[in-house]
Parts: structure tokens; C-alpha cells; sequence
């Protein structure tokens, strides 16, 4: 049978964390191991980060487009049931993105009801910019220019592909 021994107040280290020979302190293979490990678990977390990190500016560039999007939507819903005015030979989308954020009366609804579909241009979270690229309704779905009509579309100026593999300029 094992005896314990009775705890020894003068000591100032416990007896588990003495070396060989009563030396205190880790030895030159424990720290080899220890960095060994830790250098391991960083290697397998650093890419995770990353992606993590693209993953949320992805999730940020889908809701500034969709937001985006639905604005333009309600311009010209409003615009096609007569609440704003509307240019002739123009088809109701705004001429130009920053019209979403000007205050507009509309017609027929008294002199203090205004609207306003956004609050501010927001930045595009690839380029870190409040530019974004512009399709009007006259041109080609994947026209990488704008005609200058109006504004039916936005698109990010980003030249990155996206996780999914599809360039941003194509969402």
C-alpha cells in the first residue's frame, strides 16, 4: 500500500512540476512538441479564417445588391402606378442610382408625403468603394457598359470570383 505523504508548506513549487534532479522548468522536447503542435492547429485554422473572412464580405455584397435591386424595383413600381412623375419616352427607372436617394413627392398624395427608397449609396464590400456598375433597360443583359438611359441593374466593379466560382460582376 502507498503512503501519502503529509503536504510540505515550505515548498514553493508542487512535486509534479520538478524535472530530473529537483530542476524546475519544462524540458527542450516539451517545448519542441508544444510548438509543434501549435504550429499544426494555426496551419489548419489560418485557411478557415480566410475563407470565413470572404464568406461575410460575400454575405455583405449579396444584400447591398439585393437592397440595391429592390429599390430600383419600387422606383418603378411607383413610377408605373403615377406617383412619380415620369419623363416622356423614358420606361420609369431611375436615370441615375443616386436619384434612390433624393426625397420625392408624390403626385396626387398631398404636398408632405415623400419617399425616399434609400438612405445612402452603400460600398461595395470587394472593392471598398460606393461605386457600382450600371445596366439601363435598352442594354444587353451581360453588357459590361452602361448606356446611360437609366438605371434597370447594378453589378459589382469587383474582378474577383466568388467562392461558388462565378465572378462577382455577374451576381
Amino acid at each position: 500500500m502507498r503512503s501519502c505523504r503529509p503536504f510540505d508548506a515550505s515548498r514553493t513549487t508542487p512535486r509534479w512540476f520538478t524535472g530530473r534532479g529537483g530542476q524546475r522548468g519544462f524540458s527542450l522536447t516539451e517545448l519542441v512538441v508544444v510548438c509543434v503542435i501549435l504550429t499544426s492547429l494555426s496551419a489548419v485554422a489560418f485557411p478557415i479564417a480566410k475563407y470565413t473572412i470572404k464568406r461575410q464580405k460575400e454575405m455583405e455584397l449579396r444584400y447591398e445588391l439585393r437592397m440595391m435591386r429592390n429599390a430600383i424595383d419600387e422606383y418603378k413600381r411607383y413610377s408605373d402606378a403615377g406617383l412619380l412623375p415620369v419623363e416622356l419616352g423614358t420606361d420609369g427607372y431611375p436615370t441615375e442610382l443616386e436619384q434612390l436617394t433624393e426625397a420625392h413627392n408624390l403626385v396626387g398624395q398631398g404636398p408632405s408625403t415623400v419617399k425616399r427608397f434609400m438612405r445612402r449609396i452603400p460600398i461595395d464590400p470587394m472593392t471598398g468603394e460606393a461605386e457600382w456598375g450600371l445596366r439601363s433597360y435598352q442594354d444587353d443583359p451581360d453588357s459590361g457598359s452602361w448606356g446611360g438611359e437609366d438605371v434597370y441593374d447594378v453589378y459589382s466593379l469587383s474582378v474577383g470570383t466568388g467562392l461558388n466560382g462565378i465572378p462577382y460582376a455577374e451576381w
